[in-house]
């Protein structure tokens, strides 16, 4: 992902926030608070080969915390184009960032996701995510208390003892 790719990166979080499943957030961001709030690395989009190699769909990394001891844990963010969906992009993008965060010595990623959202679940869980916990009714979305799984994924290579 580079610059270049901002303005469809922030549509495609765009129709993801559209279907009320995918994020807490109710509007789109401005670029550089979107980039402020993700790891620089890693960062990757899918590309379809035709027409002009549109974006498919995205995924990036956030830090969880800026303390020392959880340098090794990061959030897993993964938007698809609503065009894109069903495709098999998101567990493309998933396990491209799973490879990607233990050449980075990342231990653990986490992803939050709304209980409807069971794509995203599937994905998860496909490339080694295992729920860990329920935060019930941890946020409004319009109105609406909604609850989030709570998913990680531990490296069995990184972080290990020797």
């Amino acid at each position: 992902m580079t610059l270049l790719h901002g303005p469809e990166v922030l549509r495609i979080l765009g129709e993801g926030i559209a279907t009320g499943h995918a994020t807490f957030e109710t509007s789109i961001p401005r670029w550089e608070a979107w980039d402020a709030g993700h790891l620089v690395a890693p960062r990757w989009v899918a590309r379809d080969a035709v027409p002009a190699g549109a974006l498919l769909g995205w995924a990036a990394l956030s830090a969880i915390s800026a303390r020392t001891v959880y340098a090794g844990v990061a959030e897993v963010s993964v938007y698809v184009a609503a065009d894109a969906r069903g495709r098999g992009v998101g567990g493309a993008l998933l396990r491209a960032l799973v490879e990607a965060s233990e050449e980075l010595g990342i231990w653990t990623l986490q992803a939050g996701i709304f209980p409807e959202n069971e794509a995203s679940l599937r994905a998860h869980r496909a490339h080694g995510f295992r729920e860990v916990g329920r935060r019930e009714r941890i946020g409004r979305l319009r109105g609406t208390w909604r609850d989030v799984l709570l998913l990680e994924r531990r490296s069995p290579v990184v972080g290990r003892d020797a």
